[in-house]
């Protein structure tokens, strides 16, 4: 059986790692160097970098500050915010990065998804969604980019088979509803999509403790979960919620 990965996330501000609760709020939390080799000494299977502002600020990527990252951690490491070109991604790529994310210029531009796919793999583009839930679109979920800043037509689910039509090989599905709540993940949302789709699904939004993981992971049907309150405050660390994750009977990397 495939093993199910624990990824954390660090969304960059201005160089700094930063929290917030259904992307409001946010405060700086510390160093997203020094984070990440944290993370990756404790056990993470992968790390996810965004930088939420670049693309509201209409600029590219922060190319120091991922190779400063790629540096302490030999993991799988996905980039994502401000990358709005072929050059972008290459530059990432020869960064550091292993995946790139593509969420608000996937949208604006899906054909970047193609030509990134056919240039660097389907295995490097990765779509990331922010949904949010609304009784007006078909699936009950709309998709939001600029950092949930601006709405959406797109209907979630029609958007995560679009995405992997055009070469996305996984979907990181965020749900604002539970982003940042540590209330547990969307599971309707994430199960309906990750049936719907045959690449791999990461839940991201609301894991507050080890058991949210087990539900999505298992009832969710997602192949990852990713965190980033539960363990960014202490609470736990990667080997806790993987010990208690295989106790429940989970594959994971242990």
């Amino acid at each position: 059986m495939l093993k199910k990965r624990i990824i954390v996330c660090l969304d960059v501000k201005d160089g700094r790692t930063t929290k917030g609760v259904k992307f409001q709020n946010n405060i700086d939390i510390g160093d997203p160097v020094e984070m990440a080799e944290k993370y990756y000494r404790q056990g993470v299977d992968e790390l996810v970098f965004y930088d939420i502002i670049a693309s509201a600020r209409g600029r590219g990527p922060i190319l120091e500050l991922i190779s400063d990252v790629a540096s302490k951690v030999f993991i799988p490491f996905c980039v994502g915010g401000g990358i709005s070109s072929i050059e972008d991604i290459r530059s990432t790529i020869l960064a550091g990065a292993e995946k790139i994310s593509l969420n608000s210029q996937a949208v604006k531009n899906p054909q970047l998804i193609s030509d990134g796919a056919r240039i660097f793999g389907n295995q490097c583009m990765v779509l990331a969604m922010d949904a949010l839930r609304d009784p007006l679109m078909p699936s009950g979920y709309r998709v939001y980019i600029n950092g949930g800043r601006i709405k959406t037509d797109l209907d979630a689910l029609e958007w995560a088979k679009k995405g992997v039509s055009l070469g996305a090989g996984e979907i990181v599905l965020n749900s604002m509803d539970a982003d940042g709540t540590k209330n547990g993940y969307e599971i309707t949302l994430t199960k309906m999509i990750a049936q719907s789709v045959d690449v791999p699904v990461i839940a991201s939004g609301g894991g507050g403790k080890p058991g949210h993981l087990a539900e999505v992971l298992t009832d969710g049907c997602a192949d990852a979960a990713l965190i980033a309150s539960m363990v960014h405050n202490g609470t736990y660390t990667i080997g806790g919620i993987k010990n208690a994750l295989d106790a429940s009977g989970i594959p994971v990397r242990l």
